[in-house]
């Protein structure tokens, strides 16, 4: 490979584009080309090709489908950290879980969870101020990252925004290898259900929920596809439940029977 072609061409990032758009309804903008290069580099050597055209013709091979796994999530984004948002987890306390039925179980769906970080400060939340039984899962559509999630293992410079409260009840401190690490303590981790799943899949089989968090995911994709998850969401979504959505994203332009309560903040009244 030469050591001068560190991106892909335009047009053979636009056949990347294509292919992120068709398997997972993100679009890439063309600012991303040189992120794309970066995070795929490794992998076209690895392989042993001559160049990115040639590596997006491997993974296209239908004999090569673990490579497009891998290739899909390189070529997708994971950036979160604990309590995310803050005003949607004191909202959550003070407003909603003390008006829930207590009679029943109250189920949360963390629907693009990342390495874990969201879910896990939805479950300590829960654990504190929810009256009732509860449960969460917790999906995405990278395998890598629900493996990670799973581990609940996170570097100290990624739990700034952990409350001390929190750290002491439901992480352990690393020691030896693990110095300068925490873990979130089994008893917690084991109440948390974390499964791969595409957005863009059928959602009628995943139950009902009285909240759903999908923050930071939906503003990668275009509104054709916002409004197919939009749409998926409502049917998953509880009379009375609530849907999270980050405050640098918006259902506006879309149809949908949720009211808006506060920024970022929708409830489904019928």
């Amino acid at each position: 490979m030469s050591t001068l072609e560190t991106l892909p061409s335009e047009e053979v990032y636009t056949l990347f584009q294509k292919l992120v758009y068709d398997k997972l309804g993100i679009h890439l903008a063309k600012r991303k080309r040189m992120m794309l290069g970066h995070r795929l580099l490794k992998r076209v050597k690895h392989i042993q090709v001559d160049n990115f055209s040639a590596y997006f013709r491997f993974i296209t091979n239908p004999d090569n489908s673990h490579e497009l796994e891998v290739a899909l999530e390189l070529m997708t984004t994971n950036e979160t950290f604990f309590f995310r948002e803050e005003k949607h987890f004191d909202y959550m306390a003070n407003i909603i879980l003390p008006r829930i039925n207590a009679n029943r179980e109250y189920k949360v769906w963390s629907a693009a969870s990342s390495t874990g970080e969201e879910p896990y400060s939805i479950a300590m939340l829960l654990n504190e101020h929810c009256p009732t039984l509860w449960s969460v899962v917790a999906s995405d559509v990278n395998k890598s990252v629900l493996a990670h999630a799973r581990k609940g293992i996170y570097i100290n410079d990624r739990t700034k925004s952990l409350p001390k409260k929190y750290r002491q009840i439901y992480c352990a401190k690393g020691t030896d290898e693990f110095e300068g690490y925490i873990r979130i303590k089994p008893e917690l981790r084991k109440r948390l259900h974390f499964f791969t799943f595409n957005l863009l899949d059928n959602m009628s089989g995943l139950g009902k929920f009285d909240l759903i968090f999908i923050r930071n995911v939906m503003i990668y994709f275009d509104d054709k596809t916002r409004q197919k998850i939009i749409n998926g969401l409502q049917q998953c979504l509880n009379k009375g439940g609530y849907l999270f959505i980050s405050h640098s994203e918006t259902l506006h332009g879309l149809e949908h029977s949720f009211e808006l309560i506060k920024p970022a903040i929708y409830q489904k009244l019928t």
